[in-house]
């Protein structure tokens, strides 16, 4: 899966382009970022951090990864508690049967380990998605329809189609089988502390020979790490036992158990873990950076002056200048109060009603329903920190839609504001406004 850092660069891009309104404005920290010393992807990092200023979008990622991994914890555990209590339900006679303990503990596993292994060795094209996201279903394990729960659970959907997840998918099966197999380890090492066990073997078709020679081959990988092997002695007396056998025969072959569980089962198991592991590492899912949304980022950040010889003047579009009518005059601020209350004296001239500041949807519901009912020009006071997004440009379409004498703009300039920052914001605005033909007030 993508990192914690790009899942919420990628959340911020698939939200960003449905429209959401995030608690920070993306076009202020993109202008924000231009000018701080960074990698594009730290720049990146750094923004959908910025951008979700209140959590809210970290919080619904991590609420997602945390179930998924609860999820694989508890199955862990149960794998567990069933391989212990399946080898304990075996091991209930005081005489068992040792090739026959040995195959219950490890035949299938060591099937299933080689049917792995030649599968991936076979099959080097992706994993079947559909076989994921049967397993693993984001859209089970979090429920919510606000768009970020949504567009969360479609990131999560998107990794799982990823080619990776192939990996992904048999490092938690390897993980299952860890736990089963740790299970039946735990199982054997008490029921051989609490019991006393004798170890025999029978066979119909194998002579005698056969299975000595059989163990001595089974033993010698447990004896390279210490683990005790039956010798021919105790081999040929531990044939047909009835009833107990010998302390020191008896403990040679559950050494001998022991550590072909270990090396034969766990041993094999961890290191096919550790591959899948490496192998899910170096083909995790990366930011592909070349979507326009992610190049038109950067080609801002890399935005800078040429030399003039090489410049080409163009032609930017201007606003229209604010005609002032003669009647009443409604005024407004949009958003941000001002600290000059007069703002509107030099603009508007007489017949002036101040209708104080457009904050949130009812006051702008409260103007609209005035304006049907009055015939009025509004002027609308804009401070110079906000920015010409969507959500603003809606509110003054409707504005100018009600407004009957029509609608025009002044910019209020703040003294503490930097030039460089005003030009470029005022700019924006002139771009905005020229394209539904609202005059600005010059201010000189």
């Amino acid at each position: 899966m993508l990192s914690k850092q790009d899942q919420l660069t990628e959340l911020v891009r698939e939200l960003e382009s449905h429209q959401h309104v995030f608690a920070t404005d993306p076009l202020l920290i993109t202008e924000k970022l231009q000018q701080e010393s960074a990698t594009p992807i730290q720049k990146l990092h750094r923004r959908a951090e910025r951008i979700d200023s209140n959590g809210k979008l970290a919080s619904t990622l991590g609420k997602i990864d945390g179930r998924i991994k609860g999820i694989i914890t508890i199955m862990s555990i149960v794998w567990c508690v069933s391989g212990f209590l399946g080898l304990f339900t075996l091991l209930q006679a005081n005489v068992v049967n040792f090739f026959y303990v040995l195959v219950c503990l490890l035949g299938f596993h060591t099937l299933m380990l080689v049917g792995w292994l030649v599968l991936t060795l076979v099959n080097q094209g992706s994993q079947s998605p559909s076989i994921i996201t049967s397993f693993i279903s984001p859209k089970a394990l979090i429920r919510g329809k606000d768009n970020i729960t949504q567009a969360a659970v479609e990131l999560y959907d998107r990794q799982l189609q990823h080619t990776g997840m192939r990996w992904y998918l048999s490092k938690f099966s390897h993980q299952l089988w860890l736990a089963t197999l740790t299970g039946m380890l735990f199982a054997i090492i008490f029921l051989l502390i609490v019991r006393q066990y004798s170890f025999s073997w029978e066979s119909t078709l194998l002579s005698d020979d056969t299975l000595m020679t059989l163990t001595h081959w089974l033993g010698w990988l447990p004896s390279l790490v210490g683990f005790s092997v039956p010798d021919a002695d105790a081999i040929a007396q531990s044939r047909l036992v009835q009833g107990a056998m010998p302390l020191s025969i008896a403990r040679q072959w559950a050494s001998l158990l022991i550590g072909s569980l270990l090396m034969y089962g766990i041993v094999p198991r961890g290191i096919a873990w550790a591959f899948c592991a490496l192998m899910f590492r170096r083909k995790k899912m990366r930011l592909d950076l070349n979507l326009p949304y992610y190049q038109k980022i950067f080609n801002f950040w890399q935005r800078k002056v040429v030399d003039e010889d090489d410049f080409v003047e163009k032609v930017v579009p201007v606003a229209p200048v604010a005609r002032v009518a003669h009647g009443k005059k409604l005024v407004a601020l949009l958003e941000y109060p001002h600290h000059d209350e007069y703002w509107y004296q030099f603009s508007a001239g007489h017949q002036i009603e101040d209708f104080g500041v457009l904050d949130d949807r009812d006051d702008l519901d409260r103007l609209l329903e005035y304006l049907e009912h009055h015939d009025v020009q509004v002027l609308l006071g804009i401070h110079a920190k906000a920015l010409p997004d969507r959500g603003t440009m809606r509110k003054l379409d409707k504005i100018a839609a009600h407004a009957k004498q029509g609608l025009i703009v002044q910019l209020l300039k703040d003294e503490q504001t930097d030039e460089t920052i005003d030009s470029a914001r005022n700019q924006q605005w002139q771009t905005a406004l020229a394209e539904r033909q609202i005059g600005l007030v010059s201010t000189g």
